[in-house]
């Protein structure tokens, strides 16, 4: 369960992305005017320590974007690569932003998704009246069928890219940045829709 909170961002998530994305190799072009949400979802942190959204953006008419983010209250060691910039959260106060694919917690739900066929979390927001269920802006669903998943352990390597390769002692995950509709290069993989897609997404793959 994701809970979130009636809050102001300063600055706002498309904001950041729209000073960030520019410089990322993968992004294809330095437009970013009119950037827009697209779609979003949440994952679960355990620990209740880390906000995991996913995110899908678009410039104008150009290509579908696909950013994964985490939220932490402090920041997270040795990924300063990945600091996708600071925020004011109204509510919990100042917020780093990272690009979740050198995030740990991200890559452990992300694989766990994938391997269990798991989805998003349930989002509630927090309102006077007590936490209202919200539908999420985008579904997403793993093809896998186990019962559990192991840790993956920690971050071994990433490969900045398109798609982005990650590497721990205990998977290798492409996430890919620039959503075509190209189908899954393997049979683990995690695929996104919102109302308005005309296919489902590849998100990721498990390797």
């Amino acid at each position: 369960m994701a809970t979130i909170h009636q809050a102001t961002l300063t600055p706002t998530k498309l904001e950041l992305l729209a000073s960030w994305l520019p410089g990322r190799r993968w992004y294809p072009d330095d437009v970013t005017k009119d950037l827009e949400r697209i779609a979003a979802c949440r994952f679960d942190d355990p620990a209740g320590e880390v906000g995991v959204e996913t995110f899908v953006v678009r410039a104008g008419d150009g290509p579908l974007v696909h950013v994964p983010m985490t939220y932490r209250a402090a920041p997270l060691a040795g990924s300063d690569y990945f600091l996708i910039g600071r925020v004011e959260h109204s509510v919990l106060g100042e917020r780093w932003v990272y690009d979740a694919v050198g995030d740990p917690v991200y890559i452990a739900a992300l694989a766990e998704a994938i391997r269990t066929g798991g989805h998003e979390a349930e989002e509630f927001v927090e309102t006077p009246d007590g936490p209202q269920r919200r539908e999420p802006l985008m579904t997403v669903r793993g093809s896998g069928s186990a019962t559990a998943a192991p840790d993956p352990g920690p971050l071994i390597r990433v490969e900045d890219g398109d798609p982005v390769v990650v590497a721990t002692p205990g998977v290798r995950v492409e996430v890919r940045r620039i959503l075509t509709g190209e189908s899954a290069d393997g049979p683990l993989n995690l695929t996104g829709t919102w109302p308005s897609a005309p296919r489902r997404y590849v998100l990721a793959v498990l390797g």
